[in-house]
């Protein structure tokens, strides 16, 4: 198997994407991708309309989200959940009280950001709203950036780049980071579970760098009902696959894969299916259809 043809790993404007739900359908469909799921962070919400959309596509539409949790204090590990559903109440009900913490850390890093000394572009956070649209820490950094009134410190700083803002003052550690309120990596396999899915770990390397804590970690949650990984993913080198993927056939896990889709003009995640199989064989199991 040389290209992909799933990419199981997809945001709409419903979280933290630049699209609709039913344009991240068109815009799969035209990149060839044949089974995708959209999977949202905190939210379920756009996945009737996805799969309208899959319908009328042709292509293989798997009910999904993304849920944030945390691991031992350390915050924003994900657990994708697959084959979802995705009314299911203590899911929902999860799912919702996620997405309103979000607006609230939102306000307070906001807030931070001000105390600080910097400018807000509120304008454009507002356009955001009004579409219907999160606010998350890409969206604050760029609400500061963009702002006329930071760039002489900005430009001193060498923080002009959204990226690099947020690094700098937006994740954990840093000065206007605000914790979240979420479930735990073990709660999140339960709630996705209770609902009639199957739990998958997102992008190993993207959130633990050494590869033996990440066995490690796979380890436990494969202790706590975890049925898979995302092997497969944008940013994971060969090394990092192939360990994965040794791992959980050893183990009789899945492995999926994404190019965790944001939208054509994203900086990192802006094309569909574009990470790579190295000659391996993922294993999807009933994701597969």
């Amino acid at each position: 198997m040389s290209e992909p043809t799933f990419d199981l790993q997809s945001h709409s404007i419903l979280s933290d994407g630049a699209l609709s739900p039913a344009d991240v359908v068109a815009a799969a469909t035209a990149s060839g991708v044949e089974l995708l799921a959209l999977s949202d962070h905190d939210s379920a919400l756009g996945v009737a309309e996805a799969a309208q959309a899959a319908r009328a596509a042709g292509i293989g539409l798997v009910p999904a989200t993304e849920i944030t949790a945390v691991l031992d204090g350390k915050q924003d590990l994900h657990v994708c959940g697959y084959l979802i559903d995705p009314d299911e109440p203590t899911l929902a009900q999860t799912l919702a009280r996620s997405r309103n913490d979000r607006e609230r850390r939102a306000e307070k890093m906001s807030d931070a950001l001000r105390e600080l000394g910097f400018a807000i572009d509120h304008d454009q956070l507002r356009r955001r709203t009004e579409e219907g649209k999160t606010i998350g820490r890409p969206h604050l950094a760029q609400a500061v950036v963009s702002h006329p009134g930071n760039r002489q410190r900005l430009q001193r700083d060498g923080l002009l780049e959204p990226t690099t803002f947020l690094v700098a003052y937006l994740i954990e550690g840093k000065p206007a980071f605000a914790p979240r309120d979420a479930p735990t990596v073990e709660q999140a396999i339960e709630l996705i579970h209770g609902a009639g899915g199957l739990a998958v770990w997102a992008h190993p390397f993207w959130d633990v760098k050494d590869p033996g804590e990440v066995i490690e970690t796979v380890e436990r949650f494969r202790r706590a009902g975890l049925d898979g990984v995302e092997a497969f993913y944008v940013a994971h080198t060969e090394d990092e696959t192939r360990l994965l993927v040794s791992y959980c056939d050893e183990h009789g896990l899945l492995t999926t894969g994404s190019s965790d889709f944001h939208g054509p003009s994203h900086h990192t995640f802006s094309h569909f299916r574009a990470f790579h199989l190295y000659d391996l064989e993922p294993n999807l199991g009933p994701i597969a259809g």
